[in-house]
């Protein structure tokens, strides 16, 4: 079952699968608008892209991926923004998720690693590790605690490569912290099948010329329940629930939750 949510999407070409993660409806109201966005890699923000992400206020981006995904990739932001490095499979570089690039390179490796319908298996196991590997338990305390940092001020953003993968477990999270009901928080997640793909098209198109079988692609390049599932039941299975995960898993105090809520809830 899936709901309705708002177009919170921000078309940016250069940095695709950006949105605002605001108005979403939560217990007693909605997500605060323009505090909170999730996207893509913003390695190759440039133009107008770069003046419209300028004038969204946001003065913090936390970049969820691996040293080998950022070397000669790094983001591109405006004068001022602070970049926070986060490597959430630093215990498992060699994650399908973060592999994504390097088996866009090498089809040879892709139809050895993602053929026979393993693609599947390899992305719900390390949706099931961002919830309980200690890199990523690491990281995403980190994430949460820089989040609600008195200091801190404007919006935020955090990103991977894609932006769907440990991105969308950010997401995931901490919209149901926030107090999101899970089938808004499902949407919110598949969304990302719709707001990717033009982006990808062209490379698909591109490596169909050469011979690379892009049905393989697909499971690595989108999002499905089963991911989203392998998650969740990741997160109950090891700590019972998402307040489990933050207080158990990430060690969160009650009033740090209490001030995640405080500084992204606005009333309906």
């Amino acid at each position: 079952m899936t709901s309705t949510l708002p177009d919170r999407r921000v078309p940016l070409a250069s940095a695709p699968n950006m949105r605002d993660l605001g108005d979403i409806p939560v217990a007693g109201g909605v997500v605060r608008r323009g505090m909170i966005y999730r996207s893509a890699s913003l390695a190759k923000l440039e133009g107008p892209d770069a003046e419209t992400f300028a004038s969204l206020g946001i003065s913090t981006v936390y970049d969820l991926r691996t040293a080998a995904e950022r070397e000669g990739a790094l983001d591109r932001l405006p004068l001022g923004v602070r970049s926070v490095w986060l490597d959430v499979v630093a215990d498992a570089p060699d994650n399908v998720a973060a592999s994504i690039p390097k088996l866009l390179a090498d089809p040879a490796a892709l139809e050895e690693q993602l053929g026979d319908g393993r693609a599947d298996g390899y992305l719900a196991d390390a949706n099931r590790k961002f919830v309980s590997m200690p890199s990523a338990v690491t990281a995403y305390r980190r994430f949460y605690l820089d989040l609600i940092d008195e200091q801190r001020r404007g919006a935020a953003l955090f990103h991977c490569t894609t932006g769907k993968d440990r991105t969308g477990w950010a997401a995931t999270s901490l919209l149901l912290l926030l107090g999101a009901a899970e089938d808004d928080v499902r949407t919110e997640y598949l969304e990302t099948n719709t707001d990717l793909a033009p982006a990808l098209q062209p490379m698909l198109d591109a490596l169909s010329a050469k011979g690379v079988n892009t049905e393989l692609l697909r499971p690595i390049l989108g999002v499905r329940d089963s991911y989203f599932d392998a998650a969740l039941d990741e997160m109950r299975s090891c700590y019972g629930s998402i307040d489990g995960y933050a207080r158990t898993g990430l060690g969160l105090t009650d009033h740090q939750v209490d001030a995640l809520r405080a500084r992204f809830f606005a009333p309906a």
